[in-house]
């Protein structure tokens, strides 16, 4: 894998890094059930940012801006709790593919990832009773260790208005294996459409110039 450092993630030098790549953050996108809205949708932005080189719009509201804000005393109480000093990184590519992650952090020495999620209280509430990791993270999750190679990697949900010894909730993530495979094999899919999507809007460009450059000789 190819990690990119020394960029600041949400800086633009991070968003031009990352256009017309399939990240792990939409990789539930891919996954996303039902009428098939949400995958088309993201397909045509990949084809566009491949077209174009340059990222989409990003949509933000205040929930999102408070856990950017939130997230560097998630940081520091995720090594005050666990010992586990972390590593900033910008941007780890896949080796192969046109895939790659932006993990919250890593733990340096080690090969475990981070990820990182500040929430409401009634959130850390409904996280620490059911346990384990909410699922609509599972993609991310289980897609930065097939991007990295990392056998572990840490959910950290993060609540500072919550009392002291709820704040930081810490659940470690195993490698899922046949999970991996097949989103593997989903995603390597969706590039093969963008690819295909790319060629037939190249050809159909192509085409209408034939057409012009014949109307003008007949003319």
């Amino acid at each position: 894998m190819k990690v990119h450092r020394d960029i600041e993630q949400g800086a633009p030098e991070w968003l031009a890094l990352r256009a017309g790549w399939v990240t792990a953050s939409c990789f539930g996108d891919i996954l996303a059930e039902g009428q098939g809205k949400t995958r088309a949708k993201y397909l045509r932005q990949i084809v566009a940012e491949r077209l174009t080189g340059k990222t989409s719009e990003s949509y933000r509201n205040h929930h999102m801006d408070r856990g950017i804000e939130q997230e560097p005393m998630a940081r520091m109480a995720y090594e005050a709790v666990t010992d586990n000093v972390l590593d900033r990184v910008a941007f780890i590519e896949h080796d192969e593919l046109r895939v790659g992650c932006s993990p919250d952090s890593l733990v340096f020495g080690r090969r475990r990832g981070v990820e990182v999620k500040c929430v409401l209280p009634d959130i850390q509430v409904q996280t620490i009773e059911r346990g384990g990791h909410p699922p609509e993270h599972k993609a991310q999750i289980q897609g930065s260790m097939w991007i990295t190679g990392y056998e572990e990697w840490d959910f950290v949900s993060y609540s500072p208005d919550m009392p002291t010894h709820l704040r930081t909730y810490i659940h470690t993530v195993k490698r899922d294996e046949p999970y991996i495979q097949a989103l593997a094999v989903k995603v390597v899919t969706f590039l093969n459409e963008v690819d295909a999507c790319i060629t037939r809007l190249n050809a159909s460009q192509q085409d209408v110039a034939a057409l012009l450059k014949k109307s003008l000789v007949a003319a």
